[in-house]
């Protein structure tokens, strides 16, 4: 059984920054896909970052230049640094994980089988 946690969401002014982390625990390994997504209300989710291992990471275009994913092994832990943040960012951001992807399928929901149970990003303006 996989499980995900999140931390590191709250409240940030407009141009502040936060550090989201997401600890993976049971069967998962350096060699799953790993990604964050956000959904906020009254929309769709979407995929914001993802890492396959081996180096290759994937930024949405609408957040490239100002978030940045990467991942410590050791900690079986995925990090999201977001700067600049707007109030269009504000929204539940999740973690998810998969035995495989590519890095077509890196950002798409459906690829995922594992997910946590979110942590809220407000941004005020």
């Amino acid at each position: 059984q996989v499980q995900l946690v999140e931390s590191g969401g709250g409240s940030v002014q407009a141009g502040g920054s936060q550090r989201l982390a997401c600890v993976a625990s049971g069967n998962t390994g350096s060699t799953w896909c790993m990604a964050w997504f956000r959904q906020a209300p009254g929309k769709e989710r979407e995929g914001v970052a993802g890492d396959i291992t081996q180096g290759f990471r994937g930024t949405a275009d609408f957040v490239k230049g100002r978030f940045s994913i990467s991942r410590d092994n050791a900690k079986n832990t995925l990090y999201l640094q977001m700067d600049s943040l707007e109030p269009e960012d504000t929204a539940m951001y999740y973690c998810a994980a998969a035995p495989q992807c590519n890095r077509w399928s890196l950002l798409q929901g459906p690829t995922y089988s594992y997910w946590g149970q979110g942590t809220q990003v407000t941004v005020s303006s």
